[in-house]
């Protein structure tokens, strides 16, 4: 083994100049990728007029992702993650040149749409791996709380933004603007990668003669051996199942009362509440005690989950969207510092993976039953003559269009309190940091050359 090898795998990161200028890309990049959304989504709502294909496309857009994270995973821990993250981002380019040569010949169709979001999640399965196991290489371990409030912040400045960019753009230059100034924006994250350095750990003996089926089972059972890592996952996926089951039915829910004008207006709070917990949490970094704040945090997200489904008024929906996005943030920096720090750095692609796999694996079914049980069961109930109309709950929430949907919102926060109690109340989640050592030291020593 060369000098140069073990400096790789070992040296402690000193700032976060690195992390800097990958995430300036990767922020730039993400932005001219919500352009590109917004202005699909007014495609295919013209072309088809309908609301099938917009589930249609987050469906196929999470799917290959959710399968394919475990092994992922493995290529991220075995196989230098930099040149993992500029090739997906140069295929994810490719794939927004098609979209553009396709549009400019009139070929367009929405069956290329689809095509390309099952392409962009495989692609995305590859990055996100690669990118979150870097992070703790490049960034001092008393700074991850602030590398992670801003990788969420990254996401909240795109959601606030790119509507209004987006809306004003279209005018302007139409769709196949918004979509080169996507395709121009993946080189700004290329460039960003090109230029920098991020030390790959090398792998222990035991783990370089397995296959990826056995770094799959190697990040299960890493996961399953330690309870409270692994019971804090089942509460986040759970906690995942809840958001999306409800956030999912947001849109019908306003517009069944309100105009295109008001969903703007909540949604850009939405985007506001996530940005300002994200620029809390970057300059916080977090907790002393990560755990029950994390808890503490999603407690209070989900309460906004309850806040917003009482009343069939754009104040309530609003302040509760903004709290459940405000905690958003929080809690995940909190959490994500933790298993950044209690799993060793030369497998965190693949158990982080597993991770991700496993907190994302009920979201499709979220996806999948919120709108029939919203269509055939929870909106006739709140109806005029429904079965809860003339009850103390019709009497609270109000009767009529989008107040069935109200329901689930607060049956989801609800039940997330529920959970959220049960989750604190168990010992070996809440003392979690206690009980497992950390498996990066707060000071490393470089060996010398």
């Amino acid at each position: 083994m060369t000098t140069l090898s073990v400096l790789a795998a070992t040296e402690t990161p000193k700032d976060m100049k690195t992390f800097f200028t990958i995430w300036v890309g990767q922020l730039i990049s993400l932005l001219g990728s919500g352009l590109t959304q917004f202005a699909l989504g007014v495609w295919i709502y013209d072309q088809t007029k309908q609301a099938t294909p917009f589930a249609i496309t987050v469906l196929l857009g999470s799917l290959p992702r959710t399968f394919l994270l475990p092994v992922a995973g493995s290529i991220a821990d075995r196989f230098n993650r930099r040149f993992i993250m500029i090739a997906a981002d140069v295929l994810n380019a490719l794939l927004t040149l098609f979209i553009f040569i396709m549009l400019g010949a009139g070929n367009l169709q929405l069956w290329h749409i689809y095509l390309v979001s099952v392409l962009g999640s495989i692609l995305s399965a590859f990055q996100e791996p690669a990118y979150t196991a870097s992070i703790s290489m490049i960034v001092p371990k008393e700074k991850l709380g602030s590398a992670n409030g801003m990788a969420q912040m990254g996401q909240a400045l795109s959601s606030v933004l790119t509507p209004v960019m987006a809306g004003a753009l279209f005018v302007f230059i139409g769709l196949n603007g918004i979509i080169m100034i996507d395709f121009v924006t993946f080189f700004f994250a290329i460039a960003a990668l090109i230029f920098v350095r991020i030390p790959q750990p090398e792998l222990a003996p035991e783990h370089k003669d397995s296959n990826i089926w056995q770094d799959m089972a190697f990040g299960w059972n890493y996961l399953r051996e330690r309870k409270g890592l692994f019971g804090l996952l089942l509460y986040y996926a759970m906690v995942n199942f809840l958001l999306n089951w409800s956030a999912v039915l947001l849109i019908p829910m306003v517009l069944s009362r309100f105009t295109a004008d008001v969903l703007g207006l909540i949604q850009t709070v939405m985007g506001v509440g996530m940005l300002a917990g994200s620029i809390i949490m970057s300059a916080w970094g977090g907790a002393k005690r990560r755990i029950p704040t994390a808890i503490g945090f999603i407690l209070l997200g989900v309460t906004g989950l309850v806040f917003a489904g009482l009343q069939p008024n754009p104040w309530f929906i609003g302040g509760g969207i903004f709290i459940l996005m405000f905690a958003v943030p929080l809690a995940s920096g909190n959490s994500q510092v933790v298993f950044q720090t209690k799993v060793a750095r030369d497998v965190q692609g693949r158990v982080f993976s597993v991770r991700s796999a496993i907190s994302q694996s009920m979201m499709p079914i979220a996806f999948l039953t919120a709108g029939p049980l919203a269509d055939k069961f929870f909106e006739p109930l709140l109806m005029d003559g429904g079965a809860l109309a003339n009850t103390f709950v019709g009497q609270i929430l109000g009767t009529g269009a989008g107040r069935g949907v109200g329901l689930m919102f607060i049956i989801s926060g609800l039940v997330g309190i529920l959970i959220s109690v049960m989750v604190f109340a168990n010992p070996r989640i809440r003392n979690l940091e206690d009980e497992l050592p950390d498996a990066i030291p707060t000071e490393e020593k470089t060996p010398q050359a």
